[in-house]
């Protein structure tokens, strides 16, 4: 995306003086897992989109338009019971969006393609799920077409949107554990509480020097023989994140497990296949956690939907990632004099990517910093990123680069 010619693009770097996030008195984050209903729409449309994208590059050597972000999650119906249950009615997942399906008079298997690659990516999620009778999947993806003079406009990289993306750096101790809680009890977790499903939910609330952490977990009932258990079950699952958490934060950390649970009513979060969608439970694209992974009201954020977005020319996708690892680097690189970083990029359509209607970075410094010693790097941080915003693309295809 380099020219011969040097870019003069618009950035913005700015002191500001307010409270970082990391010293307010209160703070809250959220987390919805990878089994949550809202992250499996996003994690399908990201898969389909990537199918997509490896298809038209191996046939034709660049990625063609598409946009497969459109996603529903419909909850079927589950009866779940200690020892086994069973699914009733199986979820209802339907794909939509827009993709190139002909060049010129070849036609390409969209749909086939997008299908296989939703039940790939549950079945290689979600071992507990029954691809055949647990879940119907049904594509619905609207049909565009090229000519092959038309492929060259593909690599204009022109924005396809007026748009922005939103990123900061660094996180907070409560921020870091909301996100690696949740990835620790879907990585590493389950192979001592196979009993967890998949379906979990971390939300972060600090008050003070205070963590507390309420998690909802599924529980997978064939793997729980009765209530006892289950309650056995959670105070160890307690336990061991109270345990992973001491090496993520020095504060106080309070945990809450299935707090809805009621004993006395029968009432727990029992589940057949590890997942809330089984028992009617609905899932959107971008209605989840945000590029970086959580769900931060205390910060800013884009409500852009990243996942299945075209990876070569959508800005809400290429933005948001791009602004979060511009202030990741600038952390990294400009030592500790600064608390906080905090990036917006916005795009007006029809300009090359790379050169952005503005890109603004506000700094939160430490106190007797000089801020023009900085200013220049930051800035020089901010344009090579840019320059270089095409090494995105690959990332996405690769599955390389998160965006939920």
């Amino acid at each position: 995306m380099e020219s011969q010619l040097k870019v003069e693009r618009n950035i913005q770097v700015e002191a500001i003086k307010q409270s970082p996030t990391m010293s307010r008195e209160v703070e809250i984050v959220e987390r919805k897992g990878i089994g949550h209903p809202d992250s499996v729409a996003d994690g399908i449309a990201e898969s389909v989109s990537r199918a997509l994208s490896k298809y038209y590059l191996k046939q034709y050597g660049r990625i063609l338009h598409h946009n497969t972000d459109q996603v529903e999650v419909v909850g079927g119906q589950a009866d779940p019971k200690f020892k086994g249950g069973n699914v009733l009615d199986p979820t209802y997942i339907l794909l939509s969006g827009r993709a190139t399906a002909s060049v010129g008079n070849e036609r390409i298997p969209v749909k086939s393609l997008a299908i296989k690659s939703a039940k790939d990516y549950l079945r290689e999620h979600f071992p507990d799920l029954d691809i055949d009778s647990d879940v119907m999947i049904d594509s619905r993806i609207g049909n565009g077409s090229v000519d092959l003079r038309g492929l060259y406009d593909t690599r204009k990289f022109k924005a396809n949107d007026t748009s922005f993306g939103v990123g900061f750096a660094p996180f907070t101790d409560t921020e870091t554990l909301v996100k690696l809680t949740e990835k620790y009890i879907n990585g590493d977790l389950k192979k001592s509480l196979p009993a967890i499903g998949y379906d979990i939910k971390v939300m972060g609330f600090r008050k003070g020097r205070t963590i507390n952490l309420t998690v909802a977990a599924a529980y997978v009932d064939k793997y729980v023989k009765d209530p006892s258990e289950y309650y056995s079950i959670k105070d160890e699952l307690v336990s061991k994140i109270k345990d992973n958490a001491v090496k993520y934060t020095d504060e106080d950390v309070q945990v809450f497990v299935n707090t809805g649970d009621v004993q006395s009513d029968s009432v727990y979060y029992l589940t057949v296949t590890g997942l809330s969608m089984e028992n009617g439970d609905d899932g959107s694209v971008g209605r989840g956690n945000r590029v970086n992974g959580i769900i931060t009201p205390y910060r800013p954020m884009s409500m852009e939907a990243a996942a299945g977005k075209n990876p070569v020319t959508h800005v809400g996708k290429l933005y948001n990632v791009l602004s979060n690892q511009i202030a990741d680097k600038v952390v990294k690189e400009e030592g500790g004099d600064i608390k906080e970083v905090l990036v917006r990029i916005v795009s007006q359509i029809g300009r090359p990517v790379d050169e952005p209607h503005v890109a603004s970075l506000q700094l939160i410094y430490e106190d007797n910093v000089d801020p023009s010693k900085h200013k220049n790097n930051i800035r020089a941080i901010a344009d090579d990123k840019l320059a270089h915003i095409d090494q995105l693309t690959q990332m996405f295809v690769d599955g390389k680069a998160d965006v939920f």
